[in-house]
């Protein structure tokens, strides 16, 4: 066991040797001082479970000393007792505690009342230092419990985030692009601001399949996605694929003239890529046609009702010779 160390203050050797002799013990380090300076010098290198302070003592007394160490945010609450041979009036003893003492003894010593009251302020310091023991052990078990919740929510959000994305195309889900727009339909109920949706088709993409094969085809739907979400301008703005070669993006707070102006970047996106398509009547490349729809959403409609408006429109963008697009 580590030994404890107290201080003895004292300016007369004698009296010094005779309290270490009361107080000898293994698991006691006594620390001797012959002054008040010396004393204070000695909590710099120490640190003490208990404080045994001569009153009278030359240069600076015992009450000045405990005015100082109570005065350091190191020594504050280090226990006192004043030893001191002066008188016992109550005067001079509340001068006493009120310098800080938290005891007295006086001369002659009592050997057995000194260990006794040594022994009380030694375990007090045990079960204060185990407190504090028990207390940053709990402070690292929660701190361990707050890295282990980090990290499960990390890992929840990778989760979440891994469920939410396409596995060809890496872009958002149908599952996350339902999410997504049931959130901002309600939204744009409460700040009554359009919401824009574009349904975006490739073009003949099953005689594209029939032509190169299925592993070019997951190729070109992944050029496809990469471009489309290259095309939207916002974080807010969500490309998602629909299903199949289908893709959809949702605008909010987005206006039609603006819903325009992504169609036109994405249809500016797709022609860049120049994926060829030989069994395309549309053109030599890969093509999408698009639908558009806007709304100012309404609590007394659906979000199926702004999906089929763009559905309409695709439609009809097919109809009319694809690669371009409607609005509904």
């Amino acid at each position: 066991m580590r030994a404890i160390s107290i201080l003895i203050v004292d300016d007369r050797p004698e009296n010094l040797l005779a309290l270490e002799q009361v107080l000898e013990s293994p698991t006691l380090h006594i620390v001797r001082a012959s002054s008040g300076h010396e004393a204070l010098e000695q909590t710099l290198d120490h640190e003490f479970a208990l404080i045994l302070l001569d009153v009278q003592m030359p240069i600076m007394d015992g009450y000045e000393t405990a005015a100082l160490l109570r005065g350091n945010k190191k020594t504050k609450n280090i226990p006192i007792i004043f030893v001191t041979a002066a008188t016992k009036e109550s005067s001079q003893i509340f001068l006493g505690y009120g310098s800080g003492a938290v005891d007295y003894l006086f001369k002659p010593l009592e050997p057995g009342v000194l260990q006794s009251k040594v022994k009380i302020f030694l375990e007090l310091y045990r079960q204060r230092r185990l407190l504090e023991e028990k207390t940053r052990e709990l402070d690292a078990k929660v701190l361990e419990l707050e890295t282990l919740q980090h990290k499960l929510e990390a890992s929840n959000e990778k989760l979440r985030q891994l469920s939410s994305l396409d596995g060809l195309t890496d872009i958002p889900n149908r599952r996350f692009f339902d999410e997504t727009l049931a959130r901002e339909w309600r939204r744009g109920i409460r700040n009554q601001k359009p919401l824009s949706l574009i349904l975006g088709d490739i073009d003949h993409f099953k005689a594209f399949n029939d032509a190169y094969g299925h592993v070019v085809g997951d190729e070109c739907l992944k050029r496809v996605a990469k471009s489309l979400r290259d095309s939207i301008l916002r974080e807010v703005d969500t490309i998602a694929r629909y299903g199949g070669e289908e893709f959809a993006a949702i605008l909010p707070e987005t206006d039609e003239a603006g819903g325009v102006n992504i169609i036109k970047r994405m249809l500016e996106s797709i022609e860049n890529l120049k994926i060829a398509h030989a069994a395309s009547p549309t053109a030599e490349h890969v093509t999408v046609s698009f639908g558009l729809s806007t709304m100012i959403p309404d609590a007394s409609i659906k979000t199926t009702q702004l999906i089929e408006s763009a559905d309409r429109a695709l439609y009809l963008a097919k109809n009319s010779g694809r690669n371009t697009y409607t609005i509904s």
